[in-house]
């Protein structure tokens, strides 16, 4: 055989062996992702959880909040929403959109949605929890293999635990766009691995950009990870070369991806700068037994906690990886001290602020624990590349026992704990020593890896059941029925009655997620989301709309006066209040979406606190009578007393006298009680209900009291546990003619005709109107107004409300809504992309002229190779 056929041969073998690795690479990875997403499935399946059985899954903010929005979604997409990404015409009669866009939906598996009905959302939003899941695992087994080289199969099964891991069954189960930053962790490592390469730096950045685009919270999180597990690789490998060129190159990469994302975090920044601040939230550390329980799987704690548990396997190869000398103990202590170092984050409010982008959550405090579960599985696959033999494995079954054994007593420790200890823990210890024994003989090896893998699976799937089971047991995650035939029934009842944009069908007080609109459609004034703007909150409060959440969960309009003012035509309500079926209530003459108003926007006496006041001014008519309450004295019976802030009321328990207050209004009017922030019961002839008020955090709307008798007189009684305070002006009479004699003035010389836009609103005007046009839309940054064609100038507020003034004489009157952050977030993403350019096009450039000088070079450099090798040799011997 020639030289050149010994050559040729030789280079075959080299492609199989290189493909056979390519195979076995993709078969670990799809191992890994279909062992994460059926074990999920399965435990789901178990409960008889959504679409495996009749269970809703749509629980806390998934049902409120995420379902709504991705109903949302397709509605834009298919042109059957209000608005688009800029501006949200559904909620809060109008109010922006890119934050809750870039925030909730930007995450890739989002847009599944597009490939189902409207009506099937919530299965396309389970599908794309779960390809995150997968993605996770597939992704983190092979990034376990730039860590050490080893069996694709064997990192398979530690990559599923990473994409099954405790973090997401608990925590991100409810938040879809979280599972995203679950698989962004495994990518941005291997982002920092080619920094420590040196080489794929543009790839690099489009990796990171991607991430940060998915959803910015998560991969903040996951972006310091890599960025705490590069140094310890350094460290790891002993004397790096050049290592401040290795953490200029990454750094570099990752400021130069993060600004090609840079609209996302400039657009969110600015809508959190404008939005109802949430409510302040105390750190409690946790109980350091209860951390320690979270290593167990299958468990799941009443309270705030960092789940990180990644299944069996993981836990037993961490806990055995002090005693296994196969590992360097270099690379030990740098796995166990990063591991610690994190974990101790958790656990002082500064670095928990740091991991949190210096916010502390309104919720859970430990939304970054699949930062821990990642580094756990990393150093997992440090101890399982080396095959551990019997001490490290006893060493690692002492361990187990003994974390058992102190955390036995915690909460968060149940029987399917015990189940998972007893059965797959026992299971995997015996398979590890299996494995080690078998090595070099090929048919053992499979069977103990295949035994390993089923116990993988089970302990998964047992942890994913027992997730579901437990927190199905907590009230406050009983599922909402968001797509359901009553949810459709209401959506076929509101577009019924659509007459956008002139006039809006509110979905009305039937209450199926904190997001109706975005739900079942319609315009109303109901909205839910971390970037509720401040104007808009305190506007809709003090006409009299309610609150929830510290007034990051608005409520749509409940009587008349405020449905007239914002143009609403229509309101959803119950058929029959044992009928599922709905109608869809039309109301009175309601004012256009545009209406004139004076040029003078200063507050009369009494319009900034009283919300009867303030719609008077609005709707340009006394359609409110404010009467001056009295307080009835009776025998025995505390009566309320006038001080500085308004009314005062004495604590009264429902079965003690209750004390009252008095009013004369004209008879057949309409009561309302405004008591914002009263919580007792409010007895009245014709109303008997339960306010629920806490100052700040919840406030209640208008609350009809009946009609008026033909007396003119009206009593209304408060019980309590506590003192209250009224307002000095608590109760309003509206008058039906009278509202709708306003509206009719306000249609006479407001709008003649409205048209909406995406994110634009324009009006044709009597002509030469004078003063100031009034849009039924709060006042937000953002909104620039031109009035006849001429230059657009910021939007002002009337009251709230947004307004452009109209000078000497109008026609017509357009305003626009821009997200502020976009423009100078696209100027940075540009300039982050012609930086891009220039570094690809340099690279190209060089690239010629580097192969032509290697290829000149090249047999002296074969002749200086075989040196090296024989000078090697010589050494060697």
């Amino acid at each position: 055989m020639t030289a050149a056929a010994e050559a040729q041969g030789e280079k075959e073998a080299t492609r199989r062996v290189r493909r056979a690795g390519r195979g076995a690479e993709t078969g670990g990875a799809i191992l890994a992702a279909v062992l994460a997403m059926a074990a999920y499935c399965i435990g789901s399946a178990g409960h008889g959880i959504y679409p495996f059985g009749p269970r809703g899954r749509a629980i806390n903010d998934l049902g409120n909040q995420f379902i709504p929005l991705h109903a949302h979604l397709w509605d834009l997409v298919h042109g059957a929403g209000g608005g688009d990404l800029f501006l949200n015409w559904n909620s809060g009669f109008g109010v922006p959109f890119l934050a809750d866009f870039f925030t909730y939906l930007a995450y890739p598996s989002s847009w599944l949605v597009l490939l189902f009905a409207r009506s099937a959302v919530d299965l396309p939003v389970f599908l794309g929890e779960l390809l995150c899941i997968g993605s996770a695992a597939a992704l983190m087994t092979g990034f376990l293999r730039r860590l050490r080289p080893g069996s694709p199969w064997l990192r398979a099964q530690l990559g599923a635990g990473y994409g099954v891991c405790a973090w997401a069954l608990n925590d991100a189960s409810s938040d879809p766009m979280w599972m995203w930053g679950l698989a962004a962790l495994p990518l941005l490592c291997t982002v920092m691995d080619w920094a420590l390469q040196r080489r794929r730096w543009v790839t690099g950045c489009l990796l990171v950009a991607m991430c940060w685009y998915g959803n910015f919270y998560t991969a903040a999180m996951a972006s310091l990870c890599a960025i705490l597990v590069l140094p310890a690789r350094m460290l790891m490998a002993g004397q790096c070369r050049a290592p401040l060129r290795i953490l200029l190159r990454a750094g570099s990469t990752l400021m130069t991806g993060v600004a090609l994302a840079a609209p996302v975090l400039l657009v969110c920044r600015a809508a959190s700068r404008d939005s109802q601040p949430p409510q302040p939230k105390a750190y409690h550390r946790v109980n350091p037994f209860d951390f320690l329980a979270q290593l167990l799987p299958a468990g799941r704690n009443p309270h705030s906690v960092p789940y990180m548990a990644i299944g069996m396997l993981g836990l037993v190869l961490l806990l055995s990886l002090p005693f296994l000398r196969a590992v360097p103990l270099r690379e030990r202590c740098a796995w166990l001290g990063l591991i610690a170092v994190v974990a101790a984050s958790f656990a002082w409010k500064p670095t928990v602020l740091l991991w949190h982008g210096l916010a502390l959550p309104n919720g859970s405090h430990y939304r970054a624990a699949f930062v821990l579960s990642a580094l756990m599985t990393m150093a997992a696959w440090s101890a399982l590349a080396r095959r551990p033999g019997p001490l490290p494995l006893l060493g690692g079954s002492v361990l187990l026992l003994v974390l058992a054994l102190i955390t036995a007593s915690r909460p968060g420790v149940h029987r399917y704990t015990w189940i998972s200890l007893a059965v797959v823990g026992s299971g995997t210890v015996s398979a590890l020593l299996a494995l080690h024994l078998a090595r070099g003989r090929r048919l053992p090896t499979r069977a103990a890896g295949t035994a390993l893998a089923a116990l993988v699976f089970l302990g998964l799937a047992l942890s994913a059941y027992a997730a579901t089971v437990l927190r199905d047991q907590v009230r406050f995650y009983a599922p909402l029925p968001t797509m359901n035939a009553q949810s459709e029934a209401a959506r076929t009842a509101v577009l019924a009655a659509e007459t956008w944009p002139e006039g809006r069908s509110d979905p009305g007080p039937h209450q199926f997620a904190d997001n109706d609109p975005l739900l079942v459609g319609g315009r109303g004034g109901s909205y839910y989301s971390s970037y509720v703007p401040a104007g808009t909150a305190h506007t809709l409060r003090a006409l009299g709309l309610g609150w929830y959440m510290h007034g990051r969960h608005l409520l749509g309009p409940g009587d008349d006066g405020s449905r007239a003012l914002f143009g609403v035509t229509s309101y959803l309500a119950a058929a029959r209040p044992t009928h599922s079926g709905f109608v869809q209530r039309r109301t009175g003459p309601a004012a256009p979406l545009v209406t004139v108003h004076p040029a003078d926007t200063t507050p009369g006496p009494g319009h900034a606190d009283n919300p009867f006041a303030l719609q008077n001014l609005l709707l340009k008519d006394a359609v409110w009578n404010i009467p001056a309450p009295v307080p009835l004295n009776r025998a025995g019976v505390p009566a309320p007393a006038r001080n500085s802030q308004g009314w005062s009321v004495p604590a009264a328990p429902q079965d003690t006298p209750q004390p009252a207050l008095a009013v004369r209004c004209p008879a057949g009017s309409k009561a309302y009680l405004d008591a914002p922030w009263f919580a007792g019961r409010v007895h009245a002839p014709d109303t008997h209900v339960l306010l629920r008020g806490a100052r700040e955090e919840t406030s209640n709307r208008l609350q009809p009291l009946g009609t008026v008798p033909a007396s003119g007189s009206l009593a209304v009684a408060f019980s309590a546990t506590t003192a209250q305070t009224l307002p000095p002006a608590p109760v309003g009479c509206l008058s039906p003619s009278a509202l709708a004699h306003a509206a009719s003035r306000l249609r006479a010389t407001g709008a003649i005709t409205v048209t909406a836009g995406r994110h634009t609103m324009s009006a044709r005007l009597p002509r030469a109107s004078t003063g100031t046009a009034v849009f039924a839309i709060t006042a937000v940054p953002g909104w620039s107004c031109s009035v006849d064609g001429a230059a657009a100038l910021p939007g002002s507020s009337y009251h709230g409300l947004l307004a452009a003034p109209l000078g000497s004489g109008a026609t017509r009157v357009s305003c626009s809504y821009w997200p502020p952050g976009l423009t100078p977030g696209l100027a940075v993403t540009a300039a982050a992309l012609l930086t891009l350019i220039v570094v690809s096009t340099a690279c190209r450039l060089q690239r010629p002229t580097a192969g032509a000088a290697s290829g000149a070079l090249a047999p002296r450099t074969r002749r200086r190779s075989r040196a090296d090798q024989q000078s090697g040799h010589t050494r060697g011997r």
